[in-house]
């Protein structure tokens, strides 16, 4: 499915606040419930959301100019699928003690979303602009 710019601007912006509410959950409605190394793998959860989110805003921008270049529109999927992937795994990972149902399965979803992650960072420099 191809986007154009403003959608994932769009999607950029909910996945940002997104981040900022799950960080805050994490600090301040988990907290209590998981211990520091669960803590640990939950902030690297947010902070990998964060950068992609901004990954995938300047993707969105790069699309104004060049709105049919196949590479940034790549560039943009696999950094939402890298997030859904690599930090929806940590979240699932890190409260898997709070959690009625088993997550052993995320654990190798998470280097996925991290080859994603990469994927799309080689697309977006591989992609031509315009100038």
């Amino acid at each position: 499915m191809k986007f154009n710019n403003k959608k994932f601007l769009q999607l950029a912006a909910i996945l940002g606040a997104l981040a900022v509410s799950i960080g805050a959950f994490g600090a301040h409605g988990l907290k209590p419930h998981l211990t520091a190394a669960q803590i640990d793998i939950f902030e690297k959860g947010v902070q990998y959301q964060f950068y992609h989110v901004l990954a995938l805003f300047a993707t969105g921008l790069l699309l104004q100019h060049s709105p049919d270049n196949r590479r940034l529109h790549w560039a943009g999927w696999l950094f939402v699928a890298g997030i859904v992937a690599f930090s929806g795994s940590l979240y699932l990972l890190a409260c898997r003690d709070l959690l009625a149902f088993p997550v052993a399965w995320a654990g190798p979803v998470t280097p996925l979303g991290g080859l994603c992650f990469v994927a799309g960072w080689i697309a977006l420099a591989s992609a031509k602009y315009v100038d």
